[in-house]
């Protein structure tokens, strides 16, 4: 199984697209086949090169949504930005068996480990629901395990990545709690502000139960959730973070922190 990544030892490898699959409007879920690929611990990410006719290229780093142990293939789930210089590319341009070249997978920190069976509150801001994706896939797969919960902030139900899928998944071992902040269905019954104490606290375990927490998403929305976490008495140790463009600190502050660039 793979562990935490040392760049200097990785080396680029070839990536066909093989699935094309519309998660919303804005965004795609692109499945690659990988030869040689060893593997992926849930939560972590890859690097993504691309090379234009002109050989200039460019870098992103984007995360893993398929779940660890899937043989030779791996999901991205990308969000195309309008000022993006990446993921337009890829969202509105790629094709099947389109080949480009991915290099990991890189992260050892922000990961869940199925022998964890301990509670998983999972908080994810818009497409910082990509690698807490990867941790429910990971345990849907088990027989057994982990109770998990997930509070998913999303401006519109018809902007909710991964939906339908996550509808089936709710119940018995997971429970998923959506709010929307800007736009609510006639009917909506659910939550319709941003994250805060009071939600956190209806959604996620007590800190006596010890559970282990990833929140993931825009730098703001980490460190709101993050600072409520942490002021209800959970352990800062327990708060893995990851977060993904605006301002990028530079350090981890009281929690942890697993770092991609800016997914543009």
């Amino acid at each position: 199984m793979a562990g935490t990544a040392i760049l200097g030892r990785l080396t680029w490898q070839p990536a066909e697209v093989v699935d094309i699959v519309d998660e919303t409007r804005r965004v795609k879920t692109i499945v690659f086949d990988v030869p040689h690929w060893h593997g992926h611990l849930a939560g972590q990410h890859v690097d993504l090169r691309l090379t234009a006719a002109d050989g200039y290229q460019t870098e992103r780093s984007y995360s893993i949504a398929s779940r660890a142990d899937d043989g030779e293939r791996i999901a991205l789930t990308v969000e195309r930005l309008a000022d993006g210089e990446v993921s337009p590319y890829l969202v509105d341009e790629l094709r099947r068996h389109d080949v480009i070249e991915i290099r990991g997978p890189i992260g050892g920190y922000f990961v869940w480990n199925p022998p964890d069976e301990g509670p998983v509150f999972l908080v994810g801001g818009g497409s910082g629901v990509v690698p807490l994706m990867a941790m429910i896939r990971t345990r849907a797969a088990l027989p057994g395990g982990a109770e998990m919960r997930l509070l998913l902030s999303s401006r519109s139900w018809d902007e909710v990545v991964y939906r339908d899928e996550l509808h089936n998944l709710n119940g018995n071992w997971l429970t998923v709690v959506h709010t929307l902040t800007r736009s609510q269905p006639p009917d909506w019954r659910g939550y319709a502000r941003r994250v805060d104490s009071e939600m956190v606290t209806a959604v996620g375990s007590s800190p006596s139960e010890r559970p282990q927490i990833f929140v993931c998403g825009s730098t703001p929305f980490v460190e709101t959730v993050a600072d409520s976490l942490a002021r209800l008495g959970h352990e800062p140790d327990r708060i893995k973070t990851e977060r993904y463009g605006g301002r990028i600190p530079s350090s981890a502050g009281d929690y942890g922190m697993a770092m991609t660039s800016p997914r543009s």
